[in-house]
Parts: C-alpha cells; structure tokens; sequence
C-alpha cells in the first residue's frame, strides 16, 4: 500500500498538542489536524479509530514488508500490536500525561503473506492504574480470522510536572468485545 498523499507525515510540536488529552490528540491525528507518525508511513498503516481505552489501527500488507522466507515480517505485526496497545492506552490520560511501552508480547496465529491485504488492529485497555496500564490487541484479516494478538504492559509518566499525574486508578472503559 503506497503512502495516503492526502495524509501529512511528522511529529506535532509541543505547542501543536498543547492542553490536549490522549484522546484529543489521537483524533486530532485521525481527522488529519495533527501528522500522522513517519513509521505509520515506512510500515504502511494509520490510526483509524479511537474511543476511551480503545484503538484501531488498519494496515495493507505488501512485498515491502516481506522477510527472507517469503510472508510478512512478524515485527510488523508486534509493531501494529504495540501501537494499538500504546493508542488504546493513550487515549485515557489527560493532557500532559504521556507514557511508554515496558513490554510487548505477541502470539502469531497464522502466517501474514503480501497478499493478506488489509488487516485491522484493535486495541483494548484491560488494567488501568496510576503509573502501569496493561492492554491488549488482536490482528484480524477482511474476514475476520485472528492472524496475530498479544499483551503491552506501559508506563505512564507525568513529564515532570505533579499537577498532571493520573487520577486515582479506576477501571478501564473499553468499547464491546467482538468475538
């Protein structure tokens, strides 16, 4: 999948995302008022949907993204996993709270091939907490099938600045599990 033209590749300013939660800036990235990130470009995938503790991520497969046997590179995958994981957890912390990921896990169901087509990445905040939040994402194909899922475990940060620190640890809201 080429790059969208229509799409602006970047990183917004500090000034750009100013008094912006997660929520706010990862949409403001969706309608196109934000870039959207350079590997979002590289790897041939874009933030299409978000909700609170929730994030889509579509992607189209391709000979780019080939490993030396022949189907997708499963670090494609793990990388898709993690910014929907890192995305649903983003879109739950207020404005100048920021976060990283400590780790991703991911489990391959079946092979990905160039000609897979587009796939979807939906992630879903399971624990919400004041410095760790846990979420999860499964990779499905246009029918549906689970190609990929796996587990992100991040950190969350307050910049420097106490004022911005999480509010108390409270339960997750996620959109409705599909099955």
């Amino acid at each position: 999948m080429p790059p969208d033209p229509s799409l602006k590749y970047g990183v917004a300013s500090p000034q750009d995302v100013a008094g912006m939660t997660g929520r706010q800036m990862l949409q403001a990235t969706i309608d196109g008022k934000l870039p959207s990130p350079p590997i979002a470009q590289t790897l041939s995938f874009s933030l299409v949907e978000v909700g609170d503790g929730y994030a889509v991520f579509a992607g189209e497969t391709g000979p780019h993204l080939l490993n030396p046997l022949g189907t997708v590179h499963g670090g494609w995958a793990l990388t898709l996993i993690d910014s929907a994981t890192g995305c649903a957890a983003h879109t739950l912390l207020p404005a100048g709270v920021s976060y990283a990921t400590v780790e991703t896990k991911a489990n391959f169901s079946r092979p990905i091939k160039y000609d897979t087509g587009r796939i979807r990445a939906e992630g879903r905040v399971v624990t919400r907490g004041r410095q760790i939040m846990t979420a999860e994402a499964r990779i499905r194909d246009a029918s549906g099938r689970i190609l990929a899922h796996g587990t992100s475990t991040l950190m969350v940060f307050s910049n420097g600045n106490s004022e911005t620190q999480p509010a108390a640890a409270e339960p997750a809201v996620t959109a409705p599990e599909k099955t």
